[in-house]
């Protein structure tokens, strides 16, 4: 055998232990217990900033907890889905963190309207001449008199929703002729959530979004009962 075969046998041997050793390190116990005790400290994380009481019967916790990180830390849901109607999204003034200093600073979410939608985005498209099309609205994210979320959605539709942006409310067809305040002109599909984005969210985890479905079911529905002014898709009966 020749010096430099010799040499290329050596290198293929070195590089096949670097490669075992790589692997024995990742699926190495230490890593898993390292990735395990990560994974807890945002479900706990999570059950601790999670605004409003939480119904966990009959929930999964892990689930809920982790649900509750990636909504309040993460995805910032409440910044869009909070209720104008019902306060606003934060406490104010002292819960307000834009009007204080710090280290004053209280974050403080309202509980009142967390998560219940209502938030008018205005007209859309906007460069269209007023009242040529509709004001689209957050919708209510708190679990109805089902107990399941978003309007009553199931797992399998909320999963629709986040992977394709189908809107199943259809509140905003795509116009067929003239604008009527109601439709969406083309190319705009009007079968599609305009303003949730759900292109980035579609990038999620199945366990993510399964996460974040399981949390909305624990958190406190909101009705907007007494409420005027808002598409009838924004209320709901509450058990």
């Amino acid at each position: 055998m020749t010096k430099k075969r010799i040499i290329n046998v050596f290198g293929a041997i070195g590089a096949a232990v670097a490669v075992l050793v790589a692997g024995m390190w990742v699926s190495s116990p230490r890593v898993q217990a390292d990735d395990e005790e990560n994974e807890e400290s945002k479900i706990q994380q999570g059950l601790a900033i999670a605004p409003v009481p939480l119904n966990l019967a009959g929930k999964d916790r892990a689930l809920v907890g982790m649900g509750s990180y990636i909504v309040n830390a993460h995805a910032d849901c409440d910044g869009c889905h909070y209720s104008p109607d019902l306060g606003g999204e934060f406490v104010v003034p002292t819960g307000m963190p834009y009007f204080l200093k710090p280290p004053k600073i209280s974050t403080k979410i309202n509980p009142a309207g967390y998560l219940g939608g209502g938030r008018d985005f205005g007209q859309y498209p906007s460069i269209m001449p007023v009242g040529a099309f509709p004001h689209i609205f957050s919708r209510n994210l708190t679990p109805d008199i089902s107990g399941r979320p978003e309007g009553g959605h199931t797992l399998e539709e909320f999963f629709t929703i986040f992977r394709t942006g189908h809107d199943f409310d259809g509140v905003h067809p795509t116009c067929t002729g003239a604008p009527d305040g109601h439709c969406l002109p083309a190319p705009f599909d009007g079968s599609l959530l305009q303003i949730m984005p759900w292109p980035v969210y579609a990038n999620m985890t199945d366990n993510d979004i399964r996460a974040i479905y399981e949390y909305l079911k624990a958190i406190p529905c909101i009705s907007h009962k007494g409420t005027v002014g808002l598409p009838a898709n924004i209320y709901q009966t509450c058990p």
